[in-house]
């Protein structure tokens, strides 16, 4: 891979004081890390990746730190301490993982032979998101505080986090901020297509700031927008909006921790056969393509990656990606593409989004997709010898294209040559189905006693797979949430197994008595114009309680 600005030799500290970032689609550049966080969205409707990714050269030094340590050492490689002095980080980041009930934070565990899983549930609504959003909360809080020193009234800097939602997002995103001041939550999901634990775990947080929206659609409707409200000149004019989801910057970097975290633990818990410098396997599920880019961002930084293998379920847009070098809403494979069922028989709704058993999964288009996509565009730009603003443009015009393309025909594609073949030698996907999602829930119970939730079992169908193709490398599988989010997809896989209670087996104390507790939640219709009058109605309605 071309160099260009992409990868930078220097050390942490040199290169922090003066990294930068840019959006994805060229016409936004030059921001600081503070700004990117607080903004979100790029203004010309791209996300923000930085200028350069830099080089973790130290890295096989960090072997035996905790993980609050090993976070200050990667996240320092970002955050210049011109921007967060040193002491004010390292405060940041321990206050965001004292809230996990694991000392380890993220620990690895050996699942079968030589496939490992990192359980990601640890935080304070038990998934892969609290990692993150623990730490954005946080920011959040440490910026606005800063800016609003001596400031009173209208005067002060009032965020409004905006977010969609398929189902761990939201909880994480409000138990990072409820009860902040200068923050107003909005968080929209799908109505009726999270799970029943997920959807009380919003709706019960009844903070003066917390503001739970039920959409008529699905996911990719909630993210839209979200989207059409940081592209609105009108409420980006009278609000100061902020982004939870994983479009903000900030998410991805927080989640790259865990990968070097991981693969440090794999070699301390199996020294005679896994050595600093050895190539790993990880395996994520994934919808939205963000918890997988921060692995690919580790990768570049320096981690030493065999394949980063890409677990879709039956809403499987980025498999038939890899596969095709197409991506497009529609599947065009098998029995669908003849205007019949796809092979697995599962019927999607009008809107093309198929109900699973793993919900958060439910997702058409891939927001974090376009980080790669740009790295991808940017990698064959600087194959043509040119200068590297040129390369950077070409890339911002090459995904605008792209963009513009899936907006108003539904997709794009083929790629060129390539591109693809880059994207395929950091990456593999596989899809799997529901069936083969149960399968393999009831499969881990019998064999080794350990209850998967639905979408860590599609990671882990996957790995088996991947596994098989790599005998001889250790394959982490990432297990995005605790198996209690999901009681249906359990029960069902195990309700004939003997001696098996949910309850018993599987419920964490601090579920109980969720669906009793009162809830507060808005439903709305599928129109932004609708809910941008609504967050406006709401905030003022907020801040006059306040002042």
């Amino acid at each position: 891979m071309s160099n260009g600005a992409v990868t930078n030799g220097s050390s942490g500290q040199t290169h922090t004081e003066s990294q930068r970032y840019l959006s994805t689609r060229g016409d936004d550049s030059g921001l600081s890390f503070e700004e990117v966080v607080l903004k979100g969205l790029a203004s010309d409707g791209g996300l923000y990746i930085p200028h350069e990714i830099p080089a973790a050269e130290q890295w096989e030094s960090w072997k035996d730190l905790s993980f609050v340590d090993l976070a200050f050492n990667v996240l320092s490689l970002y955050i210049s301490p011109s921007e967060i002095p040193a002491e004010d980080l390292k405060d940041i980041i321990r206050r965001s993982y004292a809230t996990f009930r694991s000392p380890d934070v993220t620990p690895l565990i050996q699942l079968q032979g030589n496939i490992h899983l990192l359980e990601l549930f640890h935080g304070p609504t038990f998934a892969f998101k609290d990692v993150a959003l623990q730490f954005l909360g946080n920011l959040f809080e440490y910026f606005l505080v800063r800016r609003n020193e001596g400031k009173t009234g209208r005067d002060r800097y009032h965020l409004t986090v905006v977010g969609a939602t398929s189902g761990d997002t939201g909880s994480a995103a409000i138990y990072g901020l409820r009860g902040k001041k200068d923050v107003s939550v909005f968080m929209l999901h799908p109505k009726g297509r999270v799970s029943p634990i997920q959807e009380l775990q919003m709706t019960t947080v009844l903070d003066a700031n917390v503001h739970n929206l039920a959409v008529t659609g699905n996911f990719d409707n909630c993210q839209d927008i979200v989207k059409a409200l940081f592209a609105d000149p009108d409420i980006n004019s009278s609000h100061k909006l902020g982004a939870v989801n994983s479009i903000n910057w900030a998410r991805i970097l927080a989640q790259t921790v865990y990968y070097f975290y991981s693969y440090f633990s794999l070699a301390r818990q199996q020294p005679d056969s896994f050595k600093i410098g050895d190539k790993v396997r990880f395996v994520v599920p994934t919808g939205n393509f963000g918890d997988i880019l921060a692995g690919y961002f580790a990768h570049r930084m320096g981690l030493p990656v065999d394949k980063l293998v890409i677990a879709t379920n039956e809403n499987d847009i980025l498999d038939r990606f890899w596969k095709t070098g197409r991506y497009e809403k529609k599947p065009a494979y098998g029995a669908a593409a003849e205007g019949g069922l796809p092979a697995d028989g599962v019927k999607a709704h009008e809107d093309g989004v198929k109900e699973t058993l793993s919900p958060a999964m439910d997702i058409l288009v891939s927001s974090n997709f376009e980080r790669l996509l740009w790295f991808l565009a940017y990698e064959f730009a600087s194959s043509a010898g040119m200068d590297d603003e040129w390369n950077k443009k070409q890339a911002g015009q090459e995904v605008s294209a792209w963009l513009a393309d899936l907006k108003t025909k539904g997709g794009f594609g083929p790629v060129y040559k390539d591109v693809l073949e880059a994207a395929r030698r950091t990456f593999e996907s596989e899809r799997v189905s529901d069936q083969q999602t149960l399968d393999t829930i009831r499969s881990l119970y019998k064999e080794v006693g350990y209850v998967l939730d639905p979408h860590t079992a599609v990671g882990v169908e996957a790995a088996r797979r991947s596994a098989a193709r790599a005998p001889g490398v250790p394959t982490i599988a990432l297990s995005t949430a605790h198996p209690a989010k999901f009681a249906g997809a359990v029960t069902l896989a195990l309700r004939d197994e003997p001696g098996f209670e949910f309850d018993a087996k599987v419920l964490p104390p601090e579920f109980v008595g969720l669906d009793k507790k009162e809830k507060r939640v808005r439903d709305v219709a599928n129109d932004w114009t609708a809910v941008r009058e609504l967050v406006k109605q709401e905030v003022e309605e907020e801040l006059k309680g306040l002042r």
